[in-house]
């Protein structure tokens, strides 16, 4: 990219053709609405755009920060996010289907900071320093925090019956310390 002096419309063209798609499936993969990701992605280049002197070389994961806090005050307004549909991502591999939906499953009850770490190191593919980055902490807490959402994950599938999402971020893990 250019220098941070630099920061024109050379640049943003560049930044919006480098990363729009991926901010898209971003979009996609939290709202289940191609329309509506599309939506959102219009909206995070706008911040992009607007804050242009504050963003970082490292461009996506700033991106993907702006993304999730739009997402979040969304949902403080109380606007419905329309669910994914499993079959349509997939395809008709009944297996496949299976193994999303059971993984779906064990991820809706886990709360929103496990299901978010979850997701930008396994679908958004960024390294934990990145993650780090959108959510707004250090490396370190990061790396704990994937770890643990981990943990919880890997207990959720391995549970016959999985009920709701917690609604606190602080519960007790099973080995009996209390985990964030």
């Amino acid at each position: 990219m250019t220098a941070r002096g630099d920061r024109g419309e050379a640049w943003f063209t560049d930044v919006y053709a480098t990363h729009h798609a991926a901010v898209v499936r971003y979009g996609l993969r939290r709202l289940g609405d191609a329309d509506a990701a599309g939506e959102l992605a219009q909206e995070v280049f706008i911040v992009a755009w607007r804050r242009r002197a504050d963003v970082p070389d490292r461009v996506l994961p700033w991106l993907y920060g702006v993304a999730r806090r739009l997402l979040a005050n969304h949902r403080r307004a109380a606007r419905p996010v329309p669910t994914q549909h499993v079959e349509a991502a997939v395809g008709s591999d009944a297996d496949l289907v299976a193994t999303v939906t059971d993984l779906r499953s064990a991820l809706s009850t886990l709360n929103d900071a496990d299901q978010e770490i979850l997701r930008l190191v396994g679908w958004e593919q960024l390294s934990v320093t990145e993650a780090a980055q959108v959510l707004d902490c250090g490396r370190a807490a990061a790396a704990v925090r994937l770890h643990r959402a981990r943990r919880r994950r890997l207990a959720a599938l391995a549970s016959p019956r999985r009920s709701a999402p917690p609604t606190s971020s602080a519960r007790v893990s099973p080995g009996g310390e209390f985990a964030c």
